[in-house]
């Protein structure tokens, strides 16, 4: 199932919460995101129905594996692209997050995987 944009954030969302808090909830994705908590909760029901996360009776949100190898793959790419930026272009750290966050979204495979090749040729 292909995935929107919004929800591929989502899922990085709740991944680099889990990664810094050791869980994560929809409050804590609305409170990182500054989105309303409605906006939130409906997207969280339609992860949960696409199989890519488990909301738990006490709040917290898993990532499901298929949920986990999304987020991170996006993770991947937000990060490496960002560092790529600032690195190889010398744009700044704030500037090249903003940009990668789109970036991540839309750049070809291709194209990812070419920047990822030169980033660790050249250790940028």
């Amino acid at each position: 199932m292909k995935i929107q944009e919004s929800g591929e954030n989502y899922l990085e969302t709740i991944l680099i919460l889990q990664n810094k808090n050791g869980y994560a909830r929809s409050i804590d994705v609305a409170n990182y995101l500054d989105f309303s908590k409605a906006s939130v909760s409906r997207a969280m029901s339609i992860l949960k129905e696409a199989g890519y996360i488990i909301m738990e009776a006490n709040g917290n949100l898993v990532l499901t594996e298929l949920g986990r190898v999304k987020a991170g793959s996006v993770y991947e790419r937000h990060t490496l692209i960002a560092r790529f930026l600032e690195m190889t272009l010398g744009v700044s750290s704030e500037i090249a997050l903003q940009d990668s966050c789109r970036i991540e979204h839309i750049i070809s495979e291709e194209s990812f995987n070419r920047i990822k090749q030169y980033t660790q040729k050249n250790n940028a």
